[in-house]
């Protein structure tokens, strides 16, 4: 089953007026929600949106909610998302981190007390499509054991690294600081799929491909083993001081659920220092030399971070997003009396 990306815009914009959300707002974040499905990352687009619904229900997600400047210093600021929809603030902030490094050559706002920003790749490539280098990083719900340890302490914190190019074919890395984020590991069990590689631990402590058994456990398996849980400490801790907000151990002393985290996304200028012509020549350089690699499997292709979303994005424009009946009938269900 597919549905058309105007269509699904209508649908979930008009859910989010039902909770209370602007004509703009709803407009925005629904956008965002279907740009998300349209690249293929439906773990956390279309198939996400029946979760926020509930977090609206539950108070989580203020709809009528906007972000607050609570401090600046330089090119840094501090924000309160004062529970506002996550995506608008993350949106929100990265347009302001823009506009502070066109002023400044960097820009980083930090913010506190917001919700899931549901794909963060989206806000590296709304940097790249605006030609800046884009960093994004946000804490999670104590979601993954730190590497020794069998209960969860630490988050999934993903990461997002962005690189323009003049072409509009930019370079983005969005990751987890797991193996796969929760989103991707509902994504297989909703298509009755095994993961690619181990993403966790089953109940009897050995790793497995199987989405069911991992969710059963909540033990996902951190990227590099002890180097990703370093990270995900890392990067909690700095969104943490940045924002003044909560810690993974602060969100996790909330109920259960992942409201109220931290994030911080950083705008660079990587033509203040040269030009834009020799920074295109180092990224052309180097992703063709990537490109002459010897793949493993024949007839496979070595590509660059990002590149797959492109003939992803054609493909879901031309033919429709493709959806899971079950969900998207729940989504339709939020419109009836």
């Amino acid at each position: 089953m597919r549905i058309q990306s105007k269509k699904m815009q209508q649908v979930l914009s008009d859910v989010l007026r039902k909770y209370g959300f602007s004509d703009v707002d709803a407009e925005q974040s629904a956008a965002l929600f279907v740009q998300n499905s349209v690249d293929g990352v439906y773990s956390h687009g279309y198939i996400r949106f029946p979760r926020v619904i509930s977090y609206l229900e539950k108070g989580y997600i203020k709809p009528e909610a906007k972000p607050s400047v609570e401090g600046s210093f330089g090119s840094i600021e501090r924000w309160n998302g004062n529970l506002g929809m996550g995506n608008l603030i993350a949106k929100q902030a990265m347009d302001r981190a823009i506009d502070l490094a066109r002023e400044n050559g960097m820009g980083c706002v930090a913010i506190r007390n917001t919700n899931h920003w549901m794909r963060g790749g989206t806000f590296g490539w709304q940097a790249a499509e605006a030609g800046f280098i884009g960093l994004c990083f946000t804490n999670t719900q104590p979601n993954m054991p730190a590497w020794g340890a069998s209960d969860r302490r630490i988050g999934n914190n993903p990461f997002v690294l962005a690189i323009p190019r003049k072409s509009g074919e930019h370079v983005v890395v969005d990751c987890a600081m797991a193996q796969y984020s929760y989103g991707k590991i509902e994504e297989a069990k909703l298509s009755g799929r095994q993961l690619p590689y181990p993403g966790g631990f089953d109940k009897y402590g050995n790793l497995t491909s199987d989405p069911v058994a991992i969710e059963k456990t909540w033990r996902v398996l951190p990227i590099g083993y002890w180097k990703g849980s370093s990270l995900s400490i890392a990067f909690d801790l700095i969104a943490a001081i940045l924002s003044g907000g909560n810690s993974v151990s602060a969100v996790g002393q909330l109920g259960g659920d992942e409201y109220a985290v931290s994030q911080v996304v950083i705008a660079i200028d990587p033509n203040r220092l040269g030009t834009e012509d020799e920074a295109n020549m180092i990224i052309d350089r180097a992703l063709a030399d990537l490109s002459d690699s010897h793949p493993v499997d024949e007839g496979s292709q070595v590509m660059y971070p990002g590149q797959r979303t492109y003939a992803t994005r054609r493909e879901n424009m031309e033919q429709g997003i493709p959806v899971n009946e079950d969900v998207w009938h729940s989504i339709l269900s939020f419109l009836e009396d």
